[in-house]
């Protein structure tokens, strides 16, 4: 997936501190819902980055979509720097990239995909028979900064079909990536992280690694922490800090948990593209623009290579998305406000 806003803002990620910038806490930050212009017709509902709070561990992006009966119709785009961890809630998602992967991922399967120097890639809903209802569509999208080290990569994509699962005191959970209660998941990931979806109810309690600093996103039902109510919604910041989660949990609860070492690099990210300068993202969309100007045979060689099946011929799936102007101004830094 991508992120299609016609008019995107550079955001520039300071360094968390060794601490996060906090030890265990509970703050509540709004989602915002975001149009994604022409393309897909479709709206998300964005809770990472915010300002005052970019990062969780390396987690820095957090888009969820849906329910709803929007076909995703998402044409070959760029990405450089980051990983992209798409996770179905509901609906069938087809995913083809300039490494060759060609996949249909399904709830309870997990695409992962490495940009590196850069890849592009494109998803589509995969419709359904002639003369029947789309199903209801959903899920969540989510991108890791990958560190300095590991950035400039080759590009490369993993599915997981079958992950592990781990129960406790009144929870269940499928653990994503990283490591969750002695679960650890089979996915590529350049930074210490996790990443589950946890379904509870009652008293539950989960072991959390005091490392990393926590974040969590109610997808349905509700719950407590420390006293406080967490509807679906806004993102809770749990902070650094805590050997274990306590909460309350209605009937039918289920969450995203993703937390991580504090990431220690400052990020600068614009349109699809995690750099760390503004001259980095400059050049990573003159590269993209330029690429639209090769012959096929040219462009699949070139920086972010060739998605097949999008060629002249290919119909409402014919083309790519060409990259949005960059601002005229810099930004300066934002900083933690915690």
């Amino acid at each position: 997936m991508t992120n299609l806003e016609i008019a995107p803002q550079q955001e520039i990620c300071p360094p968390a501190g060794a601490d996060g910038g906090s030890g265990p806490c509970l703050q509540l930050w709004p989602e915002r819902e975001v149009p994604l212009g022409g393309v897909r017709a479709m709206n998300v509902q964005r809770t990472l980055p915010q300002r005052g709070l970019p990062t969780i561990g390396a987690w820095c992006f957090l888009d969820s979509f849906g329910p709803d009966r929007t076909a995703m119709s998402v044409l070959p785009h760029p990405h450089t720097g980051l990983q992209t961890v798409t996770w179905p809630l509901a609906g069938h998602i087809r995913h083809r990239d300039s490494v060759g992967s060609d996949v249909v991922v399904r709830p309870g399967e997990l695409n992962i995909m490495t940009a590196g120097h850069g890849v592009s890639h494109s998803e589509f809903a995969v419709l359904p028979a002639a003369g029947e209802v789309l199903p209801v569509q959903r899920g969540l999208q989510l991108w890791v900064a990958l560190p300095d080290g590991e950035r400039h990569r080759e590009p490369a994509f993993e599915q997981h079909r079958e992950l592990p699962q781990v129960s406790g005191q009144c929870f269940t959970a499928t653990v994503m990536v990283g490591e969750l209660a002695g679960a650890a998941s089979p996915a590529t990931m350049y930074s210490p992280i996790v990443g589950a979806d946890v379904s509870c109810s009652g008293p539950a309690v989960l072991p959390l690694n005091p490392a990393f600093e926590h974040g969590m996103l109610v997808l349905d039902g509700g719950l407590a922490v420390d006293g406080q109510d967490i509807p679906p919604g806004p993102l809770g910041y749990l902070g650094a800090g805590r050997m274990e989660l306590q909460l309350q949990a209605l009937p039918g609860t289920r969450f995203l948990l993703i937390g991580g070492e504090p990431f220690q690099e400052e990020l600068l990210m614009w349109w699809n593209f995690v750099g760390r300068t503004h001259e980095e993202v400059e050049q990573a969309r003159s590269d993209w623009e330029a690429q639209a100007l090769l012959p096929d045979t040219e462009e699949a060689g070139a920086r972010y290579g060739l998605v097949p099946g999008h060629g002249p011929d290919a119909g409402p799936e014919a083309g790519r998305i060409p990259a949005p102007p960059l601002p005229a101004v810099r930004l300066t830094p934002r900083k933690r406000a915690l």
